[in-house]
């Protein structure tokens, strides 16, 4: 049992790190360990929860962030970025402010889960729901998110190049030791080739982004393997 009583961003983060430490790379029992902490602590906690979880998704919202997804998980939809955020938010502190900084530092990072965790985002709006019949989200204080979406994105360094929607010729250069570690180059060259931009090219924010963001300047490969 967790010694928490209140939830803020950084009880959240402990949280976290101790349904890891007690189950490990078992998503499923973290999210019921999560949602047994929650209940004992009340509805107004599991709504912080609810609060915080969904402001670490929406400041990690990132199409640098979403290309190393493309590249770990073999592509990577709308929906599937939401779940691969939560999976990142339940590796810790340490590993979200990482990649948001440097994506590529994912390559450290076993992946497991398939890179999803669904039932995260939900935790907090179950919890509430049990304990008081009603919706978090109907009773949510918008004045107050936005302020502690703020807050949160204090604690956040974003990485140069990180906002830039990237094609696969670009990516390479980018992410080298994620692309060394998921796309054998073999791949890389067929995508390069038939399927080069894994973005939706008619879309506004994508056509923007590509107007406005900066692309990380080349680097070279970092030394040493991928593990």
């Amino acid at each position: 049992m967790s010694s928490s009583t209140e939830i803020n961003k950084d009880t959240f983060w402990d949280l976290l790190a101790q349904a890891k430490a007690r189950c490990g790379q078992d998503l499923e029992a973290s999210a019921l360990w999560l949602e047994g902490e929650l209940l004992r602590m009340g509805p107004e906690q599991a709504r912080n929860f609810d609060n915080v979880m969904h402001g670490y998704s929406s400041l990690a919202y990132k199409f640098g962030l979403w290309t190393a997804a493309s590249v770990m998980l073999d592509g990577c939809t709308d929906d599937g970025f939401i779940d691969f955020r939560n999976w990142l938010i339940a590796q810790g502190k340490d590993v979200y402010l990482a990649a948001l900084k440097d994506p590529d530092t994912l390559a450290d990072v076993p992946l497991y889960g398939g890179g999803c965790f669904e039932s995260l985002a939900y935790i907090g709006d179950k919890v509430y729901e049990k304990l008081t019949g009603k919706n978090a989200y109907d009773s949510i204080d918008r004045a107050a998110y936005e302020k502690l979406e703020q807050e949160l994105a204090r604690d956040i360094q974003y990485g140069e190049g990180i906002n830039y929607p990237y094609k696969w010729n670009e990516t390479a250069e980018y992410l080298p030791r994620l692309c060394a570690k998921y796309v054998p180059p073999q791949a890389l060259a067929w995508l390069i080739q038939h399927h080069n931009d894994t973005w939706n090219p008619t879309s506004r924010e994508v056509q923007q982004a590509r107007k406005t963001a900066v692309k990380e300047k080349k680097r070279t490969h970092r030394g040493g393997d991928a593990r």
